[in-house]
């Protein structure tokens, strides 16, 4: 149904809060990115209006250190823009901190907690290869 992938990888050793925090950031940088994957408000049977949710399925996967570290640069090596949470943004508070946070490191250095990235499906397998599904 889709031609593109979804994916969102979450470092294996992270918090359950953590988690969830780096997956809900990574999630709205690729719908900042591709506005179009946002679908219609919902609406209940009487008539009250939600947030519309994105129309493709997202997958969550799960890597190691050196696996995430992997896909990151794979996906540079790709052209392929991507979402990406450090591991020093968690002890930040809004976006400026993080922003200035994330520009001290280089790929080489940065300790990626999340990466998230829409592309053709292939090209996405090809990239978040050696992550498992996420438990």
């Amino acid at each position: 149904m889709f031609d593109t992938k979804i994916a969102i990888v979450l470092r294996s050793d992270l918090q359950s809060w953590q988690k969830l925090n780096v997956t809900a950031f990574l999630s709205t940088g690729i719908a900042g990115q591709h506005p179009d994957i946002i679908g219609e408000a919902y609406r209940d049977r009487t008539g009250n209006v939600y947030n519309a949710l994105s129309i493709q399925p997202i997958i969550v996967l799960s890597a190691d250190q050196d696996k995430i570290s992997a896909i990151h640069r794979r996906s540079l090596e790709r052209g392929v823009t991507s979402s990406i949470f450090i591991e020093e943004m968690f002890s930040t508070g809004h976006d400026v901190a993080n922003r200035a946070v994330f520009s001290e490191f280089a790929p080489e250095d940065a300790k990626v907690v999340g990466i998230a990235l829409r592309a053709e499906k292939k090209i996405v397998d090809k990239i978040t290869k050696g992550a498992s599904m996420h438990a």
